[in-house]
């Protein structure tokens, strides 16, 4: 195959790749963890939280959220009964800090997310 057209294949499957990522599953608000839905209202209330990361901005490294200028992102740690240490869950939310645009739930530590539709 000729260099130019297996770079294109691999542009386009990366493209589609991130397309599907794009399209994630949504989650309704009534049906996350406990622990999560209290950390939405410890979200909209600006806290307090319980782990000094949380709030810090969400780099979105490996672009499975849409691309947003850097500091559009925030994450919160999602508590995991029995962990000792801060677990994989988390919550990822875009816009200002008190009023998010748009918030979402990973509970495999950033590989997946699913859009909380409130």
């Amino acid at each position: 195959m000729k260099p130019m057209r297996t770079w294109l294949l691999a542009a386009l499957a990366a493209w589609c790749t991130a397309a599907a990522a794009f399209t994630q599953a949504e989650i309704g608000a009534s049906a996350l963890p406990r622990e999560a839905r209290e950390v939405l209202v410890l979200i909209r209330a600006g806290g307090p939280f319980a782990y000094e990361r949380d709030g810090v901005t969400f780099g979105n490294r490996e672009r499975n959220l849409p691309a947003q200028p850097r500091g559009y992102y925030h994450e919160y740690t999602v508590p995991t009964p029995g962990a000792k240490n801060r677990g994989a869950r988390r919550i990822v939310c875009g816009g200002p800090k008190r009023t998010p645009a748009v918030c979402y739930y990973t509970s495999d530590h950033y590989r997946t997310f699913a859009r909380i539709r409130e």
